[in-house]
């Protein structure tokens, strides 16, 4: 059995359009429920959602402790790669947990105290990042799941593997991974003294919304429960989120036997910390262009990659004043992404541009005909409706080059 404490909260997403009932203590339950392992959850909740988890416990076969609280946190994400607007926070009393095996996310609301045989943790809490034992937590092996940002806010050391072994002795952590986005994660086995990697790997399709919860529940069932090293957990949770981000849905083990993904290759010049340069196209002649292409440009660079921005570097301006800059920053870009819903003559001719000097091309079309489309198609642009999907896309081509 595996205790899972973690978040049960409304999540709305306006485009796609998605609404759920999950957090992350609610998606970990599933996920493994989904591989046949035994769970209890254990959580806060309000009586405007709890039907649903009680629904769902029911049909996916885990077991609920659930404490009453008077409204639930919600969510609210313009798209899967935006800020979410967060609502309901409060303030609870501590849950108190002494199992065998227990899976601890950070809460919005409250906080759990665990006592147990093993333990796994991820904080989920960028801007106040709380360490497992603060609050009087015990584990007697204990694995801590971190992303870059948030280890190296506690720790301001630079160099991951001098990193992983601070967080390790200081945190009294059996297991530390170390979440690196499309470079996978990192696995140190303290009483092994080894570091080891695990790529992440593409998908066709890329569902962000809470596939770092859905990491932590498969690295927790197959760590504790199937008693794999942590670098076969994490590598068998690495998989299992690909199928996740890329079915919107939860892995079966029928189906984790025959998922093979592709693992992301990084290239050399990527690895040494050269960062790839996007040529950012797309119309920005009223507000909702503008929009598009001012997220678009965050988006990229928060994923780490280098942004030209016609509209940010050069400006707008006549013919004399901008073309010729706008086509030297597609000769020095490594790649362009396009927003090409509405045909925009400029846009398209960027696109033929590229391709004519063999630059890769992503294009974000979400409402074009495949006739409008046929040209860019048949010249190996790799085109995409959904943005987030676009915008890895964009990320891994960069990355692999």
């Amino acid at each position: 059995m595996i205790t899972i404490t973690g978040g049960i909260y409304e999540e709305y997403c306006m485009h796609p359009y998605r609404y759920n009932v999950f957090g992350s203590g609610g998606r970990a339950a599933s996920a493994i429920a989904a591989m046949g392992g035994k769970v209890k959850l254990t959580s806060y909740c309000s009586n405007d959602i709890l039907e649903v988890v009680q629904y769902r416990a029911e049909l996916e076969g885990f077991l609920l402790n659930i404490i009453d609280i008077p409204v639930n946190v919600r969510f609210h994400y313009t798209h899967a790669l935006a800020e979410p607007l967060i609502y309901n926070i409060t303030n609870n009393p501590p849950l108190e947990i002494k199992e065998e095996n227990v899976i601890r996310f950070g809460f919005m609301e409250g906080t759990a105290i665990v006592d147990s045989k093993y333990a796994v943790y991820d904080p989920q809490n960028v801007s106040s990042v709380e360490l497992f034992h603060a609050n009087g937590s015990k584990a007697k092996h204990l694995a801590i799941v971190l992303n870059q940002y948030e280890a190296r806010k506690l720790f301001q050391i630079d160099d991951s593997h001098e990193l992983l072994k601070k967080i390790a002795v200081s945190q009294q952590a059996e297991v530390v991974i170390l979440k690196k986005g499309p470079d996978g994660c990192l696995v140190y086995d303290h009483k092994l003294s080894e570091i080891e990697h695990v790529p992440a790997f593409s998908t066709r399709k890329v569902s962000k919304i809470g596939s770092g919860d859905n990491f932590v529940a498969h690295f927790g069932y197959a760590w504790m429960e199937q008693k794999k090293s942590a670098y076969e957990a994490a590598l068998q949770a690495s998989k299992a989120t690909a199928y996740y981000c890329e079915t919107e849905g939860f892995i079966t083990p029928q189906w984790l036997e025959t998922f093979s993904p592709h693992p992301i290759n990084l290239s050399e010049q990527f690895k040494s910390g050269v960062k790839p340069k996007v040529y950012l196209a797309g119309p920005f002649f009223n507000l909702a262009q503008l929009w598009l292409i001012e997220e678009a440009r965050r988006n990229l660079q928060d994923l780490g990659l280098d942004v030209f921005s016609p509209y940010h570097d050069v400006g707008k301006g006549n013919a004399e004043d901008v073309v010729e800059k706008d086509l030297e920053g597609i000769h020095k870009c490594d790649l362009l992404f396009a927003v090409a819903d509405g045909m925009d003559s400029g846009t398209i001719y960027e696109i033929g541009y590229a391709r004519a000097i063999n630059k890769p091309v992503v294009i974000y079309a979400e409402n074009e005909s495949e006739e409008n489309l046929k040209m860019m198609e048949g010249s190996n642009c790799k085109i995409h409706k959904d943005y987030v999907t676009a915008i890895y896309h964009t990320l891994w081509t960069a990355i692999s080059q």
